[in-house]
C-alpha cells in the first residue's frame, strides 16, 4: 500500500545538533519518572507496551492459550469503535492505549485494558490528507515508558503524554523540525524508547524556501539531510543525537541484542542502518531498495540467531546481513526475479522460530501467500541459504504474534486463525471469522475490513484491531 523512491548516500552525521533544534519542543519537563499504578487485576501475564511486543520480536512469553476456539470462536471481553487510523494500540499497566483520527484531532484513547472503559483521552489537531486515497489517520503505535506514553503522528507531531490522567507534557513536530518532505503516505514508522533516549525515524531534508512549502511531488528529488534517526531526550523533547543521512521508511526501527550488545536496527527507505542505541555510534549501512520510483521498505528487521534479516515485496526480496567486528557482511540474498526469491515480506515483520521464518509474502492479492522457510549454513559460516518448506497459495496479507508453540495469524480480511508452528505443513488449530461474526452489542459484524495491524496479546487477553473497531478476545483464562 506503501511507495518509495532510491537513494544510496551512506555518510552519518556527528552526534552534535544545530543549537537551534534544542529550542523545538514546547515543554521542558525535569520531574523524576514515577510508575503510575497499574489497573490490571489478571495477574499472570506481560505487558504489550510497543510495536511488536517487548523484545521486538512479536513472541509472547506467555502459557496455557486456549486451542480450541470451538463454532463461536474466542470470547470478546469488550470492543470499541476506532477512528481512522492503521497502527495497533498497545497494553501496558492495566490500559490499552488507542491512537486513531477523529475528524480533524488525532486522538489517543487509554481504556482499561480488561473491560475497554475510557480513563482518559488526549487530542491534537491534525491536518493530513492521504494522496493516494487510503484513510487520514495515524500509522504508529503508541510506546509506553513507565509514567509517559509518546505518540507519533501521521504528519510528524510527536508528542509525550502523561500515562496517568492525558495531559501534555512535551510536544514537537519533527516535520517542520526537520524539513521532512511529505511522503506518500505520511509517517509509518513506529518510534522507540532506550534508557534515557526516544529514538524517532524523521529522514528531514536541508532547509530551504522551497521545502517550507513542499508537497509530496517533490518526495522524488529529496535530499536526505543527516537525520535518518533522531534521538530525543524523553524526558524533555531535546535532540540530543542525529545519526544516518538517509530518508525515512516505514519500518519500525527496533532494538535487538547481537552478539551480547544492544544494537539498533533501522530499516531506512534506502536500506538497513545499524548504529548502538545508547549514542548513535559504530553506524553501519547495507543498501536494500527496489529501483522502481513506487516501493516501499516497510518490514522491520528480525533476527535468525545473531544474524539481520531484512526483505521488501517489489523488487528485491530478501537478504541475511552479519554484523561481524563492527562491519555488515551479506551471507545470502534472493535473486533477481520472483520465482528466485524465498521471501517478499510487504508491511508485515516475519515471525522467527529458530532458524523458521513465518512470513506473509507478495505484495497483493493473489500474489500473497504465508510460507514456512528455513535459513541454515552451507557447511560454513560465510554463507547461507535459504529453504521453502511450504506454502499457502492465494491468501491476504497477514500479520501475527507467536505464543505457547503457535502463531495467532489476523488476515486482513478479518480471518483470525490459531497455526502449529511447525516447518513440515501448514496446520489450522483453530479460527474464527471476525467480519462475518456478528457483535450482539450492536448487531454488526465485529470488525470491517482491511485489518492491516498486527495482533496484541497481554495478560492473557488478545487485541485486535479493524477498519472501524478494536476487540479484545479471552486467549488464556484467568
Amino acid at each position: 500500500m506503501l511507495v518509495r523512491f532510491l537513494i544510496l548516500a551512506i555518510f552519518a552525521l556527528p552526534t552534535t545538533c544545530n543549537s537551534n533544534l534544542f529550542a523545538q519542543s514546547s515543554a521542558v519537563d525535569t520531574t523524576s519518572s514515577t510508575k503510575t499504578p497499574s489497573l490490571w487485576t489478571r495477574t499472570v501475564g506481560d505487558d504489550w507496551p510497543r510495536m511488536l511486543g517487548a523484545q521486538y520480536d512479536s513472541t509472547s512469553r506467555e502459557k496455557g492459550i486456549r486451542k480450541e476456539w470451538g463454532s463461536k470462536g474466542l470470547e470478546v471481553v469488550w470492543a470499541a469503535k476506532t477512528g481512522e487510523g492503521y497502527g495497533n494500540g498497545v497494553a501496558s499497566q492495566g490500559r490499552w492505549f488507542q491512537f486513531d483520527r477523529f475528524g480533524n484531532v488525532e486522538r489517543l484513547s487509554c481504556h482499561h485494558a480488561e473491560t475497554g472503559e475510557i480513563v482518559w483521552t488526549w487530542e491534537k489537531p491534525v491536518v493530513y490528507s492521504d494522496a493516494y486515497g487510503y484513510n487520514n489517520g495515524p500509522r504508529c503505535s503508541p510506546v509506553v515508558d513507565d509514567d509517559r506514553v509518546y505518540v507519533y503522528g501521521v504528519n510528524g507531531t510527536l508528542a509525550c503524554v502523561s500515562v496517568a490522567d492525558g495531559k501534555t507534557i512535551w510536544e514537537t513536530n519533527t516535520s517542520e523540525q526537520f524539513h521532512v518532505i511529505p511522503s506518500f503516505f505520511g509517517v509509518g514508522a513506529s518510534p522507540l524508547v532506550y534508557g534515557d533516549l526516544l529514538w524517532v525515524m524523521v529522514g528531514g531534508s536541508p532547509e530551504s524556501k522551497s521545502s517550507r512549502f513542499a508537497t509530496i511531488n517533490d518526495l522524488p528529488y529529496a535530499k536526505p539531510n543527516n537525520c535518518a534517526m533522531v534521538a530525543f531526550a524523553k524526558r524533555t523533547g531535546r535532540v540530543v543525537h542525529q545519526v544516518g543521512d538517509y530518508l525515512a521508511s516505514y519500518s519500525a526501527p527496533v532494538v535487538r541484542q547481537i552478539d551480547g550488545q544492544d544494537v539498533c536496527l533501522a530499516f531506512v527507505r534506502e536500506g538497513l542502518l545499524t548504529f548502538h542505541p545508547k549514542d548513535g555510534s559504530n553506524r553501519q549501512f547495507s543498501p536494500w531498495r527496489a529501483s522502481i520510483l513506487e516501493s516501499v521498505n516497510a518490514a522491520s528487521p528480525v533476527l535468525i540467531g545473531n544474524k539481520i534479516l531484512i526483505g521488501e515485496t517489489y523488487e528485491k526480496g530478501s537478504c541475511l546481513i552479519e554484523l561481524a567486528a563492527g562491519k555488515h557482511k551479506s551471507l545470502w540474498a534472493d535473486g533477481l526475479t520472483r520465482k528466485d526469491q524465498a521471501m517478499r515480506p510487504h508491511w508485515t515483520t516475519p515471525l522467527v522460530d529458530g532458524n523458521d521464518v513465518y512470513v506473509s509474502s507478495g505484495r497483493n492479492e493473489p500474489d500473497t501467500d504465508l510460507r514456512c522457510v528455513t535459513l541454515s549454513p552451507t557447511g560454513n559460516t560465510t554463507a547461507w541459504s535459504p529453504t521453502v518448506r511450504w506454502t499457502v497459495r492465494n491468501r491476504d496479507r497477514m500479520t501475527g504474534l507467536m505464543v505457547d508453540g503457535h502463531l495467532v495469524m489476523l488476515g486482513e480480511s478479518g480471518i483470525l486463525q490459531l497455526l502449529a508452528a511447525d516447518n513440515r505443513s501448514f496446520r489450522v488449530i483453530s479460527e474464527m471469522d471476525l467480519a462475518n461474526t456478528i457483535d450482539p452489542r450492536d448487531n454488526a459484524p465485529y470488525i470491517q475490513t482491511p485489518s492491516w495491524a498486527p495482533p496484541v496479546l497481554s495478560h492473557g487477553l488478545l487485541y485486535v484491531r479493524g477498519a472501524n473497531k478494536v476487540i479484545c478476545l479471552k486467549l488464556i483464562e484467568e
